[in-house]
């Protein structure tokens, strides 16, 4: 019998939802599946109530990214920010109606009310996109670090607020306090990711993420604008150094799918393993991310998401965790 951690409300109750709280939700999931193809792929696997508050989330995470990402005036996206930080406090205060003419404020709010979502973050998310319109760079891993939890390991607790916290497989109370760690830094693998592949892309925006100190050692202090690695660069080095570490941080993250319910579980395992097969694929050829944007054709999508549904990722992670499981003596059980 699964002994529930960290209480959620229903998965849905279409009934209770209002007519103007559904549009809105339904206006949230049309930006998601246009702006983020994985994401939208990943969250198909939920019930409707938790992928409506999915939705939500990102909806509103998009149009903070959209401020950071636009052609506006720094000054412009500073106010633009400052905005967003307001309405967000609108919705954390109980201040959005459901006529809001603000059909993402009207979502997050009604979801808000629906789970224990920790809006919290979502301000730590303005604070890492700040980071980027103030134009910051990275000295270290773990400069880079910061950055990476407050864009994305803050998504991986908000979504965590959705999915809450069953666990069927026995694991101590310490394992299910970890959960929120181990959702930050499943979303730090999936920046890191990111970063590599859009390593061109953000170079032709002025943006380098990797850290300095990397990019020295690698011989690639000089970026990134032309489909070729600068001259006498290590950049396969470079790029099997960052996803060294991004599988890493993977390994970590993945001990979050045995602590969520089999959909959520699904979700999780088929976001993250949608990009953990996108990491393996650039490793394989480093210099394809100089030449335009590395994806996965839907088949390998699709088998990803058969994998996540029927629970194999999720068996595989909590039989390799039980093996390092400490015994009741200290030992290895």
């Amino acid at each position: 019998m699964s002994r529930t951690v960290t209480p959620s409300a229903p998965a849905s109750a279409p009934a209770s939802v209002p007519a103007p709280v559904l549009a809105a939700y339904r206006y949230c999931e049309a930006v998601t599946g246009q702006q983020a193809r994985n994401f939208a792929y990943g969250i198909r696997l939920l019930p409707p109530g938790k992928r409506q508050a999915m939705s939500a989330l990102y909806a509103f995470s998009r149009r903070v990214d959209d401020i950071g990402d636009g052609d506006l005036p720094p000054a412009v996206k500073l106010a633009r920010l400052d905005e967003t930080r307001a309405l967000l406090a609108r919705v954390r205060d109980g201040g959005v109606r459901t006529d809001d003419t603000d059909p993402v404020a009207v979502a997050l709010a009604h979801a808000a009310e629906r789970f224990p979502i920790p809006l919290a973050a979502l301000d730590e998310l303005i604070d890492g996109v700040l980071m980027d319109v103030r134009g910051e760079t990275y000295d270290t891993w773990d400069d880079l670090r910061t950055y990476c939890r407050r864009v994305a390991g803050t998504i991986g607790r908000l979504s965590l607020g959705v999915f809450g916290v069953t666990d069927p497989h026995g694991h101590s109370a310490r394992e299910t306090e970890r959960a929120p760690e181990y959702a930050d830094t499943l979303g730090l693998a999936l920046q890191l990711t990111n970063i590599l592949r859009d390593l061109r892309e953000d170079a032709a925006h002025g943006r380098l993420y990797l850290p300095a100190d990397d990019l020295a050692k690698f011989g690639c202090a000089a970026g990134f604008h032309t489909p070729v690695p600068p001259p006498g660069a290590d950049f396969t080095g470079l790029v099997h150094y960052q996803a060294r570490r991004a599988r890493a941080l993977f390994t970590e993250g993945f001990r979050l799918l045995p602590l969520l319910d089999r959909r959520s579980g699904a979700c999780v395992a088929a976001m993250a393993g949608i990009y953990r097969r996108l990491l393996d694929r650039i490793a394989r050829d480093p210099e394809a991310v100089l030449h335009g944007r590395v994806s996965l054709p839907a088949p390998e999508k699709a088998y990803v998401a058969v994998r996540g549904l029927s629970g194999l990722d999720a068996r595989h992670i909590t039989r390799r965790t039980a093996r390092h499981r400490p015994g009741p003596a200290g030992g290895r059980g």
